[in-house]
């Protein structure tokens, strides 16, 4: 029997009526040599979503490459300096950092010289890329800048110098629109996805759940809370902690369990770990996992296994785990930030939170209310079939494509 294509696989989840309408707007753009570069090809959501977004772009006749701009450790500080800066934070970046990450994105040019030079469309993802092109001034294609970060209020003196570069491209794409900067090109709103094929979403039996409970030592029989991401300040594990302190004096017998890996462009998550092990004070009943990048399916079984997913989140780009949560029917409490908002439906398929305290009541609320808490769920999953599978943000990504090379002219056919 034949084996189905990636398009009739996705068909059967998202309506073969979706795909036929990714045909179609693929087939003008058939034979494009299109190129995406990020920093890393494992660990982080921007990863997953090329993992699958790449070869589905391949398969509708689009020529598609993904590439990694690597540099020494100096410029993932550097990176992360830029990454919380955009976020907000006061961070003073030295001249000597910014030289490390000018040279690094010269000597990736170099090396991707006649690929980008000659790419129809290149998306340079979030800043660690994005001087890539000023070594590039007679390029003959269309270059994005995709920004996977809440930028509404960067901190001034780090987008200044990043702005520089940004202004170069020919339009740049945000998450969401109370994210997006004024900048002298066209900027579109697009927001992440999750692949349902993905090894983190696909059904698993109950055996493969217990074992991994059993692996850690997770008790089936009590009440599981879930945060999975990976160890950084702006996910506010150490707020999740104090959730479940608060939580457990009501439902003495809840466990908290706290899955997280790195990621290669993140410097700061050993920190942040040894501190998140401290908070814990020793507490039999919270298991703190740091996870490899690959541990796709131990994920999928945590998420499974709970019975209430947080990502009490301070920032958020867009939080995929709260979409990954709620495609497997749990009801999400989040924090009331950037991409959490447009997801969690307040009442509907889980809740917003500001502080411990919030989350804490809801969490009791929740493990009170065992048939509220059912039907959030499927409200949840319904959600994400609707709104954020990858199908969604592909049809949006050939859409702007198209809008870019044929921005001059009034009429467009897609035949």
């Amino acid at each position: 029997m034949k084996e189905k294509n990636l398009l009739d696989k996705y068909g059967e989840i998202a309506g073969r009526d979706v795909i036929e309408h990714l045909q179609q707007l693929a087939r003008p753009l058939n034979g494009l040599r299109f190129v995406h570069i990020n920093s890393t090809q494992t660990g982080g959501g921007v990863a997953e979503i090329l993992q699958k977004l790449v070869p589905l772009m391949q398969e509708l006749g689009i020529e598609t490459s993904w590439e990694v701009i690597t540099g020494e450790s100096i410029f993932y500080q550097c990176t992360k300096s830029f990454h919380n800066a955009i976020q907000g934070n006061q961070v003073d970046v030295p001249e000597s950092y910014l030289k490390v990450y000018e040279k690094t994105n010269a000597d990736t040019a170099e090396r991707l010289k006649g690929l980008l030079q000659e790419a129809d469309v290149v998306i340079a993802h979030d800043p660690q890329p994005a001087a890539l092109i000023k070594y590039f001034p007679n390029r003959r294609g269309k270059w994005v800048w995709r920004c996977h970060i809440d930028a509404s209020r960067p901190f001034r003196p780090v987008w200044k110098y990043l702005r520089e570069f940004v202004s170069e491209y020919d339009a740049s794409i945000f998450s969401l629109s109370s994210f997006a900067q004024r900048l002298p090109h066209p900027v579109y709103l697009i927001a992440p996805s999750i692949d349902p094929f993905n090894e983190k979403n696909i059904d698993l039996g109950e055996e493969e759940i217990s074992k991994v409970l059993q692996t850690f030592k997770i008790d089936p029989e009590r009440p599981i809370i879930l945060q999975v991401s990976r160890y950084d300040r702006f996910k506010d594990p150490f707020g999740v902690i104090r959730s479940y302190q608060l939580a457990k004096e009501f439902v003495p017998p809840l466990q908290l369990v706290l899955a997280g890996g790195g990621a290669s462009d993140d410097p700061e998550g050993e920190e942040v770990l040894r501190e998140v092990r401290t908070a814990a004070m020793d507490d039999p009943d919270i298991r703190i996992l740091l996870l490899p990048a690959d541990a796709h399916r131990t994920i999928n079984a945590l998420q499974r296994s709970a019975d209430i997913v947080m990502q009490k989140s301070i920032k958020e780009g867009f939080g995929l785990t709260v979409t990954e949560a709620m495609w497997k029917n749990k009801p999400v409490i989040g924090g009331d930030t950037g991409g959490i908002r447009i997801q969690v439906v307040n009442h509907h398929t889980g809740f917003l939170v500001n502080t411990p305290e919030g989350a804490a009541l809801r969490i009791r609320y929740l493990l009170h209310n065992p048939d509220i808490m059912e039907e959030m769920g499927k409200k949840a999953k319904e959600f994400v079939r609707e709104n954020f599978l990858i199908t969604r943000q592909l049809r949006e990504y050939l859409t702007l494509i198209f809008a870019l090379l044929h921005a001059k002219e009034e009429r467009i056919e897609l035949g």
